[in-house]
């Protein structure tokens, strides 16, 4: 499966700096996170503050399951909290809301 999603960083370059840099150094923890989840595939774009996200899963992927990993996870949280620090919600994000499923509307080989 494969999942688009997104996310603003705050429009502050120092920020988007800072933000980027923790990227080139994931946690080894986040990173074994992700993979644990059921996720092949993850990569991160960015073009000014916003963010794109594309994810690679396993067919039995569930954002519920990960979303209750990530809760259960002390060292998830600490990264999620930190990141939070350089992300802002999309206008349309309910609460709590970080990032949000994008609705695919092309596809070349379909």
């Amino acid at each position: 499966m494969k999942y688009c999603l997104a996310l603003d960083l705050k429009d502050d370059e120092k920020l988007i700096a800072e933000y980027e840099g923790w990227h080139k150094a994931v946690w080894p923890e986040i990173i074994d996170s992700i993979r644990d989840s059921g996720i092949t595939g993850l990569e991160i774009y960015r073009v000014f503050n916003r963010l794109f996200m594309i994810m690679e899963t396993k067919d039995d992927f569930s954002f519920d399951t990960k979303n209750e990993m990530d809760r259960a996870n002390p060292k998830v949280q600490e990264w999620e909290n930190l990141m939070w620090t350089y992300q802002q919600a999309l206008p349309l994000a309910k609460p709590g809301e970080k990032w949000i499923l994008m609705n695919q509307i092309f596809d070349l080989n379909k």
